[in-house]
């Protein structure tokens, strides 16, 4: 392996055309510069200089290494650089994973106002793996009790999300302000969550408590299409209240539930050794503050979506 500190002596000397020039910039006596000349081409092979006159010239070879040696300090320099300001808690990258309502709800209230903050951060948004071996800056998901945060994670709470049930609007319950969960009981039911997640198993374990599984006849793979296909009549689901907010709900009829109620607890998930740093706080900062609108929210559903939206964009400004 070749030595970096030789690479940049070669460098100095290459680019300053002599030894004695290169002794000077760089605090050595010629005979260390020489020295480290001798080694490099031990270490090579190679002749990477050649008598000219009463001086030096560089081969092919000397001038070849001589240019990655300038790669390699300008790496160095960069790799330098990039601790320095990660230790001063500069970021120029945040990654964020998301899930999807957390994408199309919470996330987009924010970015405008942290762009602003810090222009020079590129933000890179993705959909959430859960916390795998590849974790990024910050996840939003959703956790349970079942669920071990590793070392070196910090589990924050945003908000409790809970769910509604959705029926078609001439649905004889449709017109209750609240709906027990127990009266679904007999009902055919969509499924809005496939494969299993946690917010599947959430209701079920709510199913379960109120005496019934559910008839599971239609299978979708997300909440607007199970409240599109509720909006036919071909049967009921449940939703979190989170959701519904950007999913159109004028055909069908969204209640609250109760005995039991079924609710999912969404966290930010980021890593200790960043979670200080200034852009994390800021991030988090304005993600908990939309939380915070939304959860304050659940209460007032039947006041309308659009209030409830509005004042969480206006939360961040």
């Amino acid at each position: 392996m070749l030595d970096v500190h030789r690479l940049v002596v070669l460098r100095s000397v290459v680019e300053t055309g002599s030894i004695q020039a290169a002794a000077s910039l760089l605090g050595y006596t010629p005979s260390a510069i020489s020295q480290h000349i001798a080694a490099l081409q031990r270490e090579t092979g190679t002749t990477l200089f050649e008598r000219q006159g009463r001086g030096i010239r560089a081969t092919e070879a000397g001038r070849l290494l001589a240019s990655h040696a300038r790669q390699i300090q300008t790496q160095i320099a960069g790799a330098e650089t990039a601790l320095s300001d990660l230790r001063a808690g500069k970021s120029r990258r945040l990654t964020i994973r998301y899930f999807a309502t957390a994408g199309a709800v919470l996330i987009p209230p924010i970015i405008a106002e942290f762009v602003n903050r810090f222009p020079e951060v590129r933000v890179e948004l993705r959909l959430g793996k859960g916390l795998t071996s590849e974790p990024a800056d910050m996840e939003i998901m959703v956790l349970d009790d079942g669920i071990q945060v590793p070392a070196g994670l910090h589990a924050i709470h945003l908000l409790d999300d809970p769910f509604l049930a959705v029926l078609p609007p001439d649905h004889p319950l449709a017109a209750e302000k609240t709906i027990e969960l127990g009266r679904l009981g007999a009902e055919t039911w969509i499924d809005n969550e496939w494969p299993s997640s946690i917010c599947r198993e959430t209701i079920l374990h709510a199913c379960g408590a109120a005496g019934f599984s559910p008839n599971f006849v239609v299978e979708a793979h997300d909440y607007a299409t199970a409240v599109a296909f509720v909006a036919t009549g071909l049967g009921v689901t449940m939703v979190p209240q989170l959701a519904l907010t950007v999913i159109p709900t004028t055909a069908v009829a969204c209640l609250p539930v109760t005995r039991p109620s079924a609710t999912r607890s969404i966290y930010a998930v980021v890593k200790e050794t960043t979670e200080n740093h200034p852009t994390m706080s800021v991030f988090l900062h304005l993600l908990r503050t939309v939380a915070a609108s939304h959860a304050s929210g659940a209460a007032e559903w039947e006041s309308g979506r659009e209030a409830v939206s509005e004042r969480s964009c206006k939360s961040v400004m």
